[in-house]
């Protein structure tokens, strides 16, 4: 049911003539229909932020919204002041039709950076969107789908609390992923009780140990995107531990699912650093690896080649990751190829047919650790970013 399954909460996803794709849905609308209208936002870091980016960080900000629109088939991204007129008047179309102000209307674009959208035909959605808005499962399906881009397939998760309240949620994302976000637009809802305060703590941890931890190709995007929406029609206060735990899951859920659509990608690949002397060691280790192309073009020809894992560890300063290189080992699906820094067990040995791929780096140096996952790059990948503009 995607952001359908919440309590609270009716969308639609419509095509309206955004995408060059023909009859691809292409632009998603979500209303919460309240009592609450809590809300917490993440943003990308890229400094040529697009114009949605920059119009839906401020309003988000007094931790209200009431209504997203998403569309597909154009980033609206580097088009200066005209774009944030579209971004603007897109709001106040979808203000006009919810009934809210323009300010707690949130705007997300996603495609190609560098054009105008085509205005009319967005708003012309939207007004279409809203006449169609429901709170059906299909209703979530099809704005799930609306978003997409590259992707082959919707991603949604759904999960309850133990009490009963729920939390819903859609993200798009296939290529131009990086761990800072990803090129994704998220869209999460909650029919509990909870205030945007606690809300946006705990999306700010859920994004950092889940989409700020995945990496397909090492690109961050113009437009990335994630919102947390609460209606309250539960009426159910939730425990806060169980709450941010539930968050986490979710974007964790969402995240892997990217990973696991990643653009023409034949394999998943989790990285694991134990024995660090912190986290961020451990994570500053994981992402070195996983920003490796030599390592992923090893990955997508079924070679577990230790020696690109090792060399991309070796790229983090020691003042960042203390360790011993003598000390490291390397497994790969459970074998250990790589002892004490030099070579263990013939790599022959390790089984490439499973879709996950599985890395476990122990530095030997603490008790710290963390995962990052990303993904082999194959043909299909250079074909489908060779192929985007036209």
């Amino acid at each position: 049911m995607s952001v359908t399954f919440a309590q609270g909460f009716s969308a639609a996803g419509v095509e309206a003539g955004i995408s060059s794709v023909q009859g691809k849905k292409d632009l998603a609308l979500v209303v919460n229909n309240g009592p609450l209208d809590a809300a917490a936002g993440v943003f990308t870091s890229n400094r040529f932020c697009a114009a949605p980016v920059q119009w839906s960080r401020g309003i988000v900000a007094d931790g209200k919204l009431k209504a997203v629109i998403l569309n597909s088939g154009g980033a609206n991204a580097c088009t200066g002041e005209p774009g944030f007129a579209q971004s603007k008047k897109t709001a106040e179309t979808v203000a006009d039709l919810v009934g809210c102000d323009s300010h707690d209307v949130a705007v997300c674009s996603t495609g190609l950076i560098g054009e105008l959208l085509p205005l009319d035909n967005v708003l012309n959605g939207a007004r279409n969107a809203y006449a169609a808005l429901a709170s059906t499962a299909d209703a979530g399906s099809d704005a799930a789908h609306a978003i997409m881009t590259t992707d082959t397939k919707p991603k949604t998760v759904e999960l309850t609390g133990s009490t009963g309240w729920k939390i819903g949620g859609m993200v798009k994302g296939s290529g131009m992923i990086a761990p800072q976000l990803a090129t994704m637009l998220c869209v999460i809802t909650t029919d509990a009780v909870v205030s945007a305060g606690q809300m946006q703590a705990a999306l700010a941890v859920a994004t950092d140990r889940s989409f700020n931890r995945i990496d397909v190709d090492g690109c961050m995007s113009t437009n990335d995107t994630v919102l947390l929406l609460a209606s309250g029609a539960s009426g159910l206060e939730p425990d806060m531990d169980e709450f941010n735990t539930l968050v986490q899951k979710a974007c964790a859920s969402l995240a892997r699912q990217i990973v696991g659509d990643g653009e023409g990608a034949s394999h998943d690949i989790r990285i694991t650093v134990t024995g660090a002397t912190t986290e961020d060691a451990a994570l500053a280790c994981g992402r070195a690896v996983a920003a490796s192309n030599l390592l992923k073009c090893a990955i997508s020809g079924n070679d577990p080649n230790w020696g690109r894992i090792v060399s991309s560890l070796g790229t983090v300063p020691a003042e960042v990751a203390p360790y011993d290189s003598t000390a490291v080992t390397v497994d790969v699906n459970g074998v250990r190829i790589c002892e004490n820094g030099g070579a263990g067990r013939d790599r022959s040995e390790v089984d490439m047919t499973p879709r996950e791929v599985h890395i476990d780096i122990d530095l030997h140096a603490g008790d710290a650790e963390a995962t990052v996952w990303t993904d082999d790059l194959t043909n299909d990948y250079v074909h489908i970013n060779a192929d985007y503009e036209s």
